[in-house]
């Protein structure tokens, strides 16, 4: 059995146990948060398309960790100009442990 979800405006294919890093979710580690968005659930043989989403659905998952991910540099150059910018950045993440697919 899997679920496809949406948060942050990504969508991943998750099944019970799996973990996954997201954008940032509210809540502390080790608390549970219940994620609306499902799109499609299969269940054996069965599929159920969302329009656009599935009614009813939901999956149950736990807050592993709060963190950030690796920095990137975003590098700014116009040549023969003198021009240079150098900026970094960390995204803020969440990793989630899927507890279970309702729906």
């Amino acid at each position: 059995m899997y679920a496809v979800i949406e948060t942050g405006g990504k969508q991943y294919r998750v099944q019970e146990g799996d973990q996954i890093t997201v954008e940032k979710l509210l809540g502390d580690v080790g608390s549970k948060i219940q994620l609306e968005t499902v799109l499609c659930v299969k269940k054996g043989e069965q599929l159920v398309l969302g329009k656009p989403q599935v009614e009813n659905a939901s999956v149950d998952a736990e807050v592993v960790l709060q963190g950030r991910g690796e920095k990137i540099v975003v590098f700014k150059k116009k040549r023969r100009k003198g021009y240079s910018r150098k900026q970094g950045h960390r995204q803020s993440e969440t990793t989630l442990k899927i507890i279970k697919i309702n729906g």
